[in-house]
């Protein structure tokens, strides 16, 4: 997919992927550039850390009706799929 940058400096993000990736308006993203160019990641808060018992358990912060499903065995194989 290809896109443009605007005179103000923005891009947009193509429908299919923003879907793809459960993006929505007033999502987060971090911006950093890398040897192979510029990447742009979504800022997800990260689990809170409690005790259960003896032991410390990750508990995520976002409801679980805010939780994006992401399935990985599709992303793996599209991306395999990209390369001849």
């Amino acid at each position: 997919m290809r896109t443009t940058i605007d005179k103000a400096g923005r891009v947009v993000i193509p429908a299919a992927l923003r879907e793809r990736m459960g993006l929505s308006a007033g999502a987060e993203l971090e911006v950093s550039a890398d040897e192979f160019g510029i990447r742009l990641q979504r800022v997800a808060p990260g689990p809170r850390l409690i005790k259960v018992g003896r032991r410390t358990v990750a508990r995520p912060t976002v409801p679980s009706e805010a939780r994006t499903i992401v399935d990985i065995a599709a992303l793996v194989e599209e991306e395999r799929n990209r390369w001849p």
